[in-house]
Order: C-alpha cells, then sequence, then structure tokens
C-alpha cells in the first residue's frame, strides 16, 4: 500500500512572539522563527507507520529549512522524503497550498491513501485536506479519531463529529484528515536518527510538479487579505483574597465598578 503523508513545518509556538507581519505582502514574516513539525501531522505520520506493509512517502511544502522536519519524518520511519519547494510557492493561501500538494501527489505516483493533520497549528483553516481531495478527485473523510479496519480496497473509520462520531467506509484511493485522539505519536530514536541519514530528500521546484507560476504562491492566491495586525494586550489580572464570602463582595463590588451590574 502506497501512502503520501502531508506534513507542514509550522513556527515553534515557544517562539510565537518572534513573528512578524510583513506589511507588503500581509502575511507572516517566519524566517528567524524556528521550525517545528506540525502536531496534528505527527499523527497522521503515526497512522501510516502502523500499517503494515505500507510505503510511507512524507510530503511537505516549505523553504528549503523545512527539509529538517522532512527528515525527521524519515527518522521516524518514513520511507521516502519529497519537499516542495521553490520561491514561487511563498505566499500560498489553503487553496493554492492544497492544489499545489495535490500536483506533489501525482508526480509522486499512485497514493492509495494521503492522510494529514485535520490543520496546521499556524493556519487551522481545516481546508487544506479537502480541498485536496476535491482537486484530486477523490473520497475524503475528516477528522477521523479512530481506524476500525482497513484493506487495500477501503478503510472503515470513525470520524469526530460536536457530539459524537460518524462511522464511515471510505473507498480507496482517499484522503484522510486525522485528529489528535487517533493515536500517540511515537518519538524520535537514535537508531531512527541514524538510518535516516542515508536516506536522501527529493526536492521539487514549479517545473518539477509542471504547473504554472500563476497558479502558485501569492500570485494564484484567491484569497485577498486587506489588513493584518498584531493585537496589543491590555487585559490585567487581578487575584482576590479572603474567605469565600469576602471573594464574592469584592467580585460583585468590582462589577458594579465596571458597570456590568
Amino acid at each position: 500500500m502506497n501512502i503520501v503523508v502531508c506534513v507542514k513545518a509550522v513556527p515553534d509556538p515557544k517562539e510565537a512572539g518572534n513573528i512578524r507581519i510583513d506589511p507588503q505582502t500581509k502575511t507572516l514574516r517566519r524566517a528567524n522563527v524556528p521550525m517545528v513539525l506540525n502536531p496534528l501531522d505527527k499523527n497522521a505520520l503515526e497512522a501510516a507507520l502502523q500499517i503494515k506493509a505500507a510505503h510511507i512517502t512524507v510530503l511537505s511544502m516549505g523553504p528549503p529549512a523545512a527539509g529538517s522536519i522532512v527528515k525527521e519524518c524519515l527518522a521516524l520511519g518514513a520511507d521516502k522524503g519529497v519537499l516542495l519547494s521553490d520561491a514561487a510557492f511563498g505566499g500560498a493561501d489553503a487553496f493554492v497550498t492544497a492544489h499545489t500538494l495535490a500536483m506533489g501527489v501525482r508526480k509522486n505516483g499512485d497514493a492509495d491513501v494521503v492522510l494529514c493533520g485535520m490543520a496546521s497549528s499556524d493556519g487551522a483553516t481545516e481546508w487544506v485536506g479537502p480541498e485536496m481531495a476535491t482537486i484530486l478527485d477523490m473520497p475524503v473523510a475528516t477528522m477521523v479519531r479512530e481506524i476500525i479496519s482497513h484493506d487495500d480496497t477501503a478503510w472503515e473509520v470513525k470520524a469526530a463529529l460536536e457530539n459524537g462520531y460518524r462511522r464511515m467506509k471510505v473507498r480507496l484511493p482517499a484522503v484522510l484528515t486525522v485528529t489528535r485522539d487517533l493515536n500517540t505519536p511515537r518519538t524520535l530514536s537514535f537508531s531512527g536518527i541514524i538510518k535516516a541519514r542515508k536516506k536522501k530528500i527529493t526536492q521539487w521546484g514549479l517545473d518539477d510538479i509542471g504547473v504554472s507560476a500563476e497558479m502558485v504562491g501569492l500570485k494564484g492566491s484567491p484569497t485577498i487579505v486587506t489588513e493584518m495586525r498584531a493585537i496589543e494586550k491590555t487585559r490585567t489580572v487581578t487575584f482576590m483574597e479572603g474567605t469565600r464570602e469576602e471573594k464574592a463582595e469584592q467580585l460583585v463590588q468590582k462589577l458594579v465598578e465596571v458597570g456590568v451590574l
């Protein structure tokens, strides 16, 4: 079984305060912020690694520095790593990202299953997976929280809903987006890191995937960002002391002062 896992290098949450906004393109400047593997994509990779006799290709789109994230996935057990990297890809919105990744999936060859996290920690649109499925003309199951059974023709899964789940049987080839409830991702091992040194990352640019420059990156993105700005924190926190009754009295007094009561 050929499985493609789409992963994304995202800014390290610990360094989120160092992300800046480009005033011209209205996009985030991430060059000086360390990148890490998107947490939900770890769950997608773990799901693939648990399928016996599967050939796993990790596919990512990003700057050359994102190659370290692909290398991490190889160290975790993936068989092949592909990085879509080209200056023309910069500034892509969710739709163009999905289109570019879909073209990478096609170039890589027949995929039985395409797995990805349901969202990225820096975008959280949840659109990329379903849009890839539409472009690739594949069925899609979103928010998969459990894989019940799988074979070469179909996977049976439980997909999360607000107050329950859907039990679905998805015919292959298909795209699945996963939640953190699906599994517990494994951690890097020393032996995995050593093995990954022998695995090379394939890098494809614009010409390799056969897409026009007008269809990728900022140029091809239909989303228009009119404004983006940092929010200034103006809230303060007050800790109340005393007995429960005294705290309640203080709270009521504060609410009266601000006009809530």
